[in-house]
């Protein structure tokens, strides 16, 4: 045990020495500080003493409360963006030079001259590793939850979520950069291939999201066309069989389905445009469970951070409201039924889309990103162990 705490302290004392290090450091301070600048008073947004302006009585005080402004900041830029994005690429490069550094220099025989078993040395090296960016995003949360508090006026410890999802969100790509600095022995090329990568995860992703988008998009529009049809066949049916003007009764059947089509041409029109809609379904259904069981053997790096948001939203009270619109009018009234989207099925189909997400297994999202962690640790470790340095 002494000798893995002499491992870390020596470990972190190399990555203290990096000017990196420290800068990042700087530059989440910056972060915090500009976050603390803006606010929000009965005028309008400020920055510092300046008043910005209130966008038209859009923006004040009496709309957006202050602890909502700084909570919303913090969910939105400074975890999707900050975070998520130059944080964790400032980490890398901070981080990517450890193990080729170390078995390129020469300071791996002088260490492994000494009684320590190479897993041991490996695993060590790798919860540094980690344990600089914990260190950054507890140092970033912990500055925000002042400011939140401070200026906002609400104490959120939900703040400090963050930290241990950012650092499994990352554990990913460093387990994946470890592997690619073993195998080239070259920081750059490390950096470099992990940065691809994540890239290539990221583009996964958002292609997923296209085609969940496009088969969604497909199911509003086949049923907000079934209730059209269902509309102009009612109309129809009125016209075809309005009863006499003398008062008697008149017992009619009702109009056939040609009868209907042969009064409303539209109505067939409709039908033929339903017929291809629900052809369409089953691409795109086929499409995102490929992609579905694609991201099931890769780290959800992106899903994994939205974590932060899904449990934020209930944790800090930052429910999300859309637009309601019941406007069910046909936009447009040129082109086939089934290329046209209405405000009112756009909003349906985001909301979906982001009911699909949310309500994805947290087992799923991590679960399977921690075995893909786990598998890539092992082949690292196993090369570690039985190379000849």
């Amino acid at each position: 045990m002494i000798q893995t705490f002499a491992l870390l302290v020596d470990a972190y004392r190399e990555l203290n020495s990096k000017k990196l290090f420290w800068i990042t450091m700087i530059l989440s301070g910056v972060v915090v500080a500009a976050f603390a600048a803006l606010g929000i008073n009965e005028n309008g947004l400020t920055l510092l003493w300046f008043e910005i302006g209130d966008f038209n009585g859009f923006l004040t005080s009496a709309t957006l409360p202050p602890d909502q402004l700084y909570k919303s900041l913090f969910a939105n830029f400074g975890i999707t963006f900050w975070l998520s994005w130059i944080a964790t690429i400032l980490a890398l490069v901070s981080t990517s030079s450890m193990i080729p550094d170390f078995i390129a220099s020469g300071a791996i025989e002088l260490t492994l001259s000494k009684p320590i078993a190479r897993l041991r040395l490996f695993l060590t090296k790798f919860a540094v590793g980690l344990l600089f960016v914990g260190l950054q995003v507890l140092t970033f949360s912990a500055a925000c939850f002042v400011v939140i508090g401070v200026r906002g006026g609400a104490w959120e410890p939900g703040v400090f979520l963050a930290v241990p999802i950012v650092l499994l969100f990352f554990s990913y790509l460093f387990a994946v950069c470890v592997l690619f600095g073993l195998l080239t022995r070259s920081t750059i090329a490390s950096l470099l291939l992990t940065l691809l990568f994540w890239f290539l995860c990221f583009g996964i992703n958002a292609t997923e999201v296209l085609v969940l988008n496009g088969r969604e998009s497909n199911v509003v529009l086949a049923e907000s066309l079934e209730a059209r049809i269902g509309r102009m066949e009612a109309n129809t049916t009125k016209l075809l069989r309005t009863p006499p003007d003398d008062g008697t009764a008149e017992t009619r059947e009702p109009p056939t389905r040609a009868e209907l089509e042969s009064a409303n041409p539209r109505i067939a029109e409709a039908r033929t445009d339903l017929e291809k809609l629900r052809k369409n379904y089953q691409p795109w259904d086929t499409a995102a469970k490929v992609f579905v069981s694609v991201k099931t053997l890769l780290p959800k790096t992106g899903e994994t951070v939205d974590l932060i948001d899904r449990w934020l939203v209930d944790e800090m009270n930052l429910g999300r409201t859309f637009g309601e619109d019941d406007d069910d009018s046909e936009a447009g009234s040129s082109g086939p039924a089934f290329a046209r989207l209405s405000r009112a099925d756009q909003q349906k189909v985001t909301k979906r889309l982001e009911t699909i997400y949310k309500t994805r297994s947290v087992t799923w999202v991590i679960g399977t990103s921690i075995i893909f962690e786990f598998l890539i640790l092992a082949l690292s470790a196993r090369i570690f162990t039985r190379r000849d340095f």
